[in-house]
């Protein structure tokens, strides 16, 4: 299953935080800067993939199963 999140990232530094979490995570991804997207394909709780992104320090709101 991939979840959709809205992460408010600006840069390469953010989606690079955000890489350091997930890759901790073990869980396959995908970010789209431009769009301030990350896809995260993992059978983890939300709540999990939620509270992993919050560690960024960035704004982050799930979108839903894509």
């Amino acid at each position: 299953l991939t979840h959709e999140f809205f992460v408010d990232m600006t840069c390469e530094g953010c989606s690079g935080a955000v890489t350091r979490v997930l890759t901790k995570l073990d869980v396959k991804f995908d970010i789209d800067l431009p769009n301030k997207k990350v896809f995260i394909e993992s059978d983890k709780d939300t709540d999990v993939l939620l509270e992993t992104l919050k560690k960024t320090g960035k704004t982050v709101t799930y979108i839903g199963p894509k």
